[in-house]
């Protein structure tokens, strides 16, 4: 079955970290997972660069990633971001599709 992922990264200040880690971990994961229809998802902090915090939701094609990150689904949940963080977390989408996969 082809896979496809729909990422979001963001850019946190250490000083809004734990906020927005219960936020993400309470809210608006649970809320997405909900309005995406998403297969699963599951979020990092990366280790390498604190501040970067990468949500991931996994859908079957990348048609329906693609389609998510366009519909009007997402709207409320990008403005309920802009609204509880305004302009101190800078995030990006990317719609990454999944070309190899092996295992051992």
């Amino acid at each position: 079955m082809a896979k496809a992922y729909l990422a979001v990264r963001a850019e946190v200040p250490e000083t809004d970290r734990a906020q927005f880690d219960h936020w993400y971990e309470t809210d608006h994961l649970p809320w997405a997972l909900r309005v995406f229809k998403a297969r699963r998802a599951w979020r990092c902090w990366s280790k390498s660069d604190p501040g970067v915090h990468v949500a991931f939701y996994e859908f079957d094609t990348v048609e329906a990633a693609e389609a998510i990150s366009r519909s009007d689904a997402i709207k409320p949940l990008v403005e309920d971001f802009d609204r509880v963080w305004q302009n101190r977390v800078i995030r990006r989408r990317a719609v990454l599709d999944v070309v190899q996969e092996i295992e051992p």
